[in-house]
């Protein structure tokens, strides 16, 4: 995984992709004679986790681990307490969530000796560290040593598992610091490009858009002539279509075979598309009252793939339903159902055909076969 990651910036997106990259990165973490330190936030966990194995694993080998362990995970409480229990009791270091927040982002981070030093391995996701939910929730992983995030995650850790005052972070969005009014500053970024005639666009999937402040920067930017486009699963207060107010917003939700679970935000920012993933909704809950994290996606192909994938969910027309100016939802469907775009159908015939490119591609091997070794005959006395 690391000789991997040290090439390039890795996007997976699950389920279409597996969840087996996000173990190994920890097992391989823990057996690396070579790793120091291992840093992870834990929310959600599977009841035989292997990650929590891993983890422990890796302090009995007698590396740094620290973990925080979100105790108010909603239905998850008494498992992340034994959990925990048995962390400290393999010597790791447990952090039992912060004081009048929940801790919600999805981070971890590894502390690698390498010959220029040490060098920070990093994996930011969208979802929970469970690797039974992540076959049926659709969600987004980065792995990166990008040394301006490594910078950035080792300030949130150290500022989350001591009483130290979050330092100024060079890349990373963190609530409730400054995700909201980072969130802000982009969306009306947008709204003044329109309003000096260049072209401007919002993409964003959330699972919910709740937020006040958010909605009202939105309604501003659409009257401003802004393009939005937003894929919100669940709850939404924003009433899109109404004349002067929203006739440029479009949403729709998506309830297909995965749990739509990504949070995915993308700016045109004057062409120069800023791309990011994020643990958090567009709610009040996560901006002020929770620990969370915007990542920006930076590697090219990454940013891309990202973009395709919001755009393939605003072209479903087998599941997707829209919200209409009255708050009703109606489908959005294609005039010939059995040829209609369906989005997971797509990724998944994507991920697909990826998988069978990559065997194709892969350079056979001819062995020859040996003759079996001859066999002295008995000998007779």
């Amino acid at each position: 995984m690391f000789e991997q990651i040290a090439q390039k910036d890795i996007l997976l997106f699950h389920p279409y992709e597996s969840f087996d990259p996000v173990v190994r990165f920890i097992k391989e973490a823990a057996a690396d004679p070579n790793v120091r330190a291992i840093k992870q936030i834990l929310y959600r966990t599977s009841s035989n986790s292997p990650i929590i194995a891993a983890l422990a694993d890796a302090a009995e080998r007698g590396k740094y681990v620290t973990v925080v362990v979100e105790l108010k995970a909603r239905f998850d409480e008494a498992r992340n307490i034994a959990w925990a229990r048995e962390l400290e009791r393999s010597g790791v270091q447990v952090i039992y969530g912060i004081k009048g927040l929940k801790v919600h982002a999805k981070i971890c981070i590894v502390v690698r000796r390498e010959h220029q030093g040490l060098v920070r391995y990093l994996h930011f996701g969208t979802g929970n560290y469970n690797e039974l939910t992540a076959r049926i929730y659709s969600d987004a992983s980065l792995f990166t040593r990008d040394p301006d995030l490594a910078v950035d995650a080792s300030a949130f850790f150290n500022a989350i598992s001591g009483y130290s005052q979050p330092q100024n972070l060079l890349k990373l969005s963190m609530a409730p610091i400054n995700l909201r009014s980072t969130l802000l500053d982009l969306i009306r970024y947008e709204t003044e490009r329109r309003k000096h005639g260049h072209r401007a666009s919002i993409m964003a999937k959330v699972n919910s858009l709740v937020d006040p402040a958010i909605i009202q920067a939105l309604y501003e930017a659409a009257q401003a002539g802004v393009k939005i486009q937003l894929n919100v699963r669940g709850i939404c207060c924003l009433m899109p279509g109404i004349e002067g107010t929203s006739e440029n917003i479009t949403v729709v939700s998506i309830v297909d075979r995965y749990l739509e679970h990504a949070r995915i935000f993308s700016f045109y920012h004057g062409g120069n598309e800023q791309v990011f993933m994020s643990s958090a909704d567009w709610m009040p809950r996560n901006l002020d009252r929770r620990i969370e994290l915007m990542v920006p996606i930076e590697d090219p192909d990454c940013a891309k793939r990202l973009i395709a994938i919001l755009n393939a969910f605003f072209k479903d027309k087998a599941k997707a339903r829209r919200i209409l100016p009255d708050g009703k939802y109606e489908y959005v469907l294609a005039a010939n159902r059995k040829k209609a775009f369906r989005a997971q159908e797509s990724l998944f015939q994507e991920a697909r055909q990826a998988i069978q490119k990559l065997r194709q591609e892969a350079p056979t091997v001819l062995e020859p076969l040996r003759p079996p070794p001859v066999e002295d005959p008995p000998q007779t006395s």
